[in-house]
């Protein structure tokens, strides 16, 4: 599969619709962000069930700001419609299928139990 690009008016839809979201945010003058592209396109090839997305944050200010987007890139990962990762900065191949493993690896009935729970809760 390959990546799709993202915008402020499908970006909920697609967090909510699919199991396992990745996001890269990105801009075409950040090099580290040219520097992670191959690398975010081949985790994409070999994990067909998941949605691999990017946000131009060039021409998706709203939704960088929204998403408080400080560093770019910046990967975010949603299962279930829930933020479980993020990170500024590039990543190696093995680190991104580290992220990858883990996200799928989540216990999601303890994340929405905490996701659910009053503050200082969890």
């Amino acid at each position: 599969m390959t990546t799709v690009n993202l915008t402020e008016q499908d970006f909920a839809r697609t967090i909510q619709d699919n199991e396992i979201v990745l996001v890269d945010f990105w801009a075409s003058w950040c090099g580290p962000c040219r520097m992670f592209a191959p690398t975010y396109e081949a985790a994409s090839a070999q994990h067909p069930e998941i949605v691999f997305a990017k946000v131009d944050t060039e021409a998706e200010r709203a939704l960088a700001a929204a998403a408080d987007i400080r560093s770019i890139p910046t990967l975010m990962a949603f299962r279930e419609g829930v933020l479980v990762f993020s990170q500024p900065g590039a990543l190696p191949a093995a680190g991104l299928e580290q992220v990858i493993a883990a996200v799928q690896d989540l216990d999601m009935e303890q994340v929405h139990a905490q996701a659910g729970a009053p503050s200082g809760q969890a």
